[in-house]
């Protein structure tokens, strides 16, 4: 169920009836993605999953891309001896500005006098639909492979277009084919046929940094390099990069779609989920097998509890806690069994406070919540455990900074 959208951003239900056994309920996943994002958002709530939107970046149309015009005509007039085709939607989508422009048919016939090299099968793909023939296409998909080929071949001394796909950023961990090409003596045609900028209305991606940080996703997805970039750039600029990256190499899953999407954040030492089939469905398959991995079952007084990202599963059961004592439970459960003090755990609630009352509400609201106050367990004194069916010594019981008297008891109340 999805409750609607604020300024961009999906926002979750307070509550929600879902399907027993889908792999993804009481996950929240965010996406960064601004092509194709109804599609990845529509594979994900059909698993159960709750989702945040905030594009990272926004693509300016081929067709009214003047640089992009400028170097369609230089081809067509001095076509390069190889043009490196890098995805197939920028073929295609070059290929249609060019028809937009009167230019298609001259546009072909010039790059059938140049050696095209397919990056992989969608590039082939769009190549072969536009009536050309690739000289050459490696058996994966990646760039290096593409280098590796022209490189061995040769390529000093030679004009070769590479299709480009963003812009050049700081956060862009190794040289772009062209950079490579051109260190190597050739001549580059640079064609920008992916020419992104960061969104005009920048606060759901502020929103979506802010729920990465607070721990309220669960997941947060990249479908592309230059949305890594943006995201990053936005969070530098904001004075949150630090907590940013705090979030994704501790608590929040970084799902990217290909090692390519990922090399940005795998510079800054982020670790990242990555489907072995660079596809929109793998990498949402690979959600649903990582994340419930990540969020394992507890068995707490004779209950199956799986908290996630803004709910929690009981014995296969989605329930959503008010959000002060939801709070609570994810603090409870960062070690299970271990006692969280009432100090500590008014520093969790939002907005924190000076008032323990406010705490013995929370938890007060928490039991009923979860449907057996026995699952929250009173340390008298000391504060409150996640009664877990496990045996602790009394160090580990209590924490290794706390001692109790000998007449302090752990009980539910």
């Amino acid at each position: 169920m999805r409750s609607g959208k604020e300024d961009g951003v999906d926002t979750p239900a307070s509550s929600r009836t879902t399907e027993v056994g889908n792999p993804l309920t009481g996950f929240t996943i965010g996406i960064t993605a601004a092509r194709r994002a109804d599609e990845f958002a529509a594979l994900l709530t059909r698993r159960g999953a709750e989702v945040l939107h905030a594009p990272a970046i926004q693509i300016i149309p081929l067709s009214d891309d003047a640089e992009l015009e400028r170097v369609t005509a230089e081809v067509i007039a001095d076509p390069p001896d190889i043009v490196i085709a890098t995805t197939g939607i920028g073929f295609r989508g070059w290929m249609e500005a060019a028809d937009g422009w009167g230019v298609a048919e001259e546009l072909v016939a010039a790059l059938r006098r140049s050696r095209v090299v397919a990056r992989g099968p969608k590039a082939k793909g769009a190549i072969r639909a536009a009536g050309l023939r690739e000289d050459w296409s490696p058996a994966g998909e990646s760039s290096s492979e593409v280098l590796d080929h022209l490189l061995e071949q040769g390529v000093a001394g030679l004009r070769v277009g590479v299709q480009l796909h963003g812009a050049t950023t700081e956060w862009e961990p190794l040289p772009d084919l062209g950079e490579v090409l051109r260190e190597a003596g050739a001549e580059i045609v640079p064609v920008p046929v992916y020419r992104w900028i960061p969104p005009t209305d920048t606060a759901p991606m502020n929103r979506m940094i802010d729920a990465t940080i607070a721990g309220d996703i669960d997941a947060i997805t990249f479908t592309s390099a230059p949305a890594v970039a943006s995201m990053l750039g936005q969070a530098d600029s904001t004075g949150r990069l630090d907590p940013l990256l705090h979030a994704m190499r501790t608590t929040v899953a970084v799902m990217c779609v290909g090692n390519v999407t990922a090399g940005p954040l795998h510079a800054l030492e982020v670790p990242t989920y990555q489907p072995e089939r660079f596809r929109l469905g793998a990498l949402v398959r690979l959600i649903s097998d990582e994340l419930p991995r990540r969020h394992p079952t507890l068995r707490v007084a004779g209950h199956d509890i799986s908290v996630r990202g803004c709910a929690v599963v009981v014995d296969g059961e989605l329930r959503t806690p008010p959000g002060a004592s939801f709070a609570l439970l994810k603090a409870l459960t960062r070690i299970p069994g271990r006692v969280v003090s009432r100090r500590a755990l008014l520093a969790e609630l939002p907005g924190g406070g000076t008032d323990t009352h406010a705490v013995e509400m929370a938890i007060t609201r928490l039991r009923s919540g979860l449907g057996d106050s026995k699952m929250i367990q009173t340390v008298v004194k000391r504060g409150y455990r996640l009664a877990v069916d496990l045996e602790y010594d009394r160090d580990e019981l209590l924490g290794d900074d706390h001692t109790r008297e000998d007449g302090d008891a752990v009980h539910g109340r």
